[in-house]
């Protein structure tokens, strides 16, 4: 079954479970739109358009993928109510389907770490953080003030998140609000996740550092965090010195003895940020090892993204929908499909770019066991090989390529 005919299908099901529903004197429609204009800020633009939208007075976002329980709205709406000033309502994520693989593992222990203290503490000091698309509920009237949904970017989430923050709207993130939701197993379907997310924060900052810098509703220590904590170092700083620095200049100091980097800089100050990060998910700790090896694979990619955001080039504007197989979702409105074998061709799962870089790391490991004197050839060779591991695609499970 191709991905397009899988598609007409759920949206069969999904109309079909809404007349269910309709006919037991629900109040609900199905829509749906015949272009991807905009993308996904393009049909939530279209979606705000409809008469009964002015009925209301928030409006909750879920990605088709995410489960909400029965009480999300009765612990989301009561904070916008009583605090005239709250604009967003955003929970956590959880995962169902972490233990899918490796890579889902090694993704949770990540996005662990982004909720539980980037956006937690972005919300408890500043009441900014990155809305995440989904999970969320915006109140309308902070929504359409702010500008509504706007596509000049691919984080369409995060830019009305700053703009609302521009227009003196505060932000609000629930730890303990838990939507569950599903991990992209594909590897190729996490690369262009992960390419959206890095290139679109880039061009967002690019686009929105002089409004920042000119907001008279903002102070200047929230302008502060938003361009220097936030977007500059956060979005800008560590993809690239995850890669300039252990994948390049580190790597180097064995060709060029005369250069030292210091233990504490190379490894006892990461070592500490790293068990930090781990502390998000502590069943997960043992994997610490190949997250850090997989997190510096992947940065090459995030600073290529990184690139095509500042500089406003290549895929900048690209959107490819992530795939999800659905296999942690066990609901009864869609059954499991018979599972399939998909033959990925040799080609469409080789990334020459990491591989370079593989070979790189081992040259430079293979380098100091003959004529250095120092241990890095056991952290070079590690890294080399998860280069290889990415760079040949072992990594995630094989699913048919998708275009909707």
């Amino acid at each position: 079954m191709t991905p397009l005919i899988q598609l007409v299908r759920k949206q069969e099901l999904v109309k079909k479970e809404c007349e269910r529903w309709s006919k037991e004197g629900v109040n609900i429609t199905f829509e749906i739109r015949d272009n991807r204009k905009g993308y996904k800020a393009g049909a939530l633009r279209e979606g705000m358009k409809h008469s009964y939208v002015k009925q209301c007075d928030y409006v909750a976002i879920f990605d088709a993928d995410f489960q909400p329980e029965p009480d999300f709205l009765f612990r989301t709406v009561p904070f916008l109510i009583h605090n005239p000033k709250l604009a967003l309502v955003q929970g956590r994520w959880e995962f169902v389907n972490a233990g899918q693989c490796m890579m889902t593992r090694l993704q949770e222990m990540s996005l662990s770490y982004h909720f539980m203290v980037e956006q937690q503490v972005g919300s408890s000091t500043f009441a900014f953080f990155g809305f995440n698309g989904t999970a969320g509920v915006w109140r309308i009237s902070a929504l359409n003030e702010s500008g509504g949904w706007n596509d000049q970017t691919t984080v369409e989430d995060m830019d009305l998140a700053v703009r609302a923050t521009l227009r003196g709207w505060k932000l609000l993130y629930l730890d303990d609000l838990k939507v569950k939701s599903e991990l992209p197993c594909s590897f190729n379907a996490l690369r262009s996740q992960q390419h959206r997310w890095t290139c679109g924060p880039a061009n967002l900052f690019r686009k929105m550092a002089g409004q920042i810098i000119r907001s008279e509703n903002v102070s200047l220590w929230k302008k502060l965090y938003m361009l220097y904590s936030f977007f500059f170092m956060r979005k800008l700083v560590a993809h690239i010195l995850s890669f300039c620095f252990y994948c390049v200049i580190l790597p180097a100091t064995v060709l060029f003895p005369e250069v030292t980097v210091p233990k504490w800089a190379a490894f006892y100050l990461p070592s500490l940020i790293t068990l930090l990060i781990a502390l998000g998910r502590l069943r997960s700790i043992h994997l610490l090892a190949f997250w850090v090896l997989f997190e510096n694979a992947m940065s090459l990619l995030r600073t290529k993204a990184l690139v095509m955001g500042l500089f406003e080039t290549g895929r900048v504007q690209e959107w490819v929908v992530t795939e999800k197989l659905g296999d942690g979702l066990k609901t009864k409105l869609i059954a499991q499909e018979p599972k399939e074998e998909h033959h990925v061709r040799f080609r469409d799962r080789v990334h020459l770019l990491e591989l370079l870089v593989g070979v790189y790391l081992l040259f430079c490991g293979c380098y100091d066991i003959i004529y250095g004197k120092r241990t890095l050839f056991l952290y070079l060779l590690l890294q080399s090989s998860g280069f290889f591991v990415v760079g040949f695609g072992f990594v995630g499970k094989y699913v048919a390529a998708a275009s909707y």
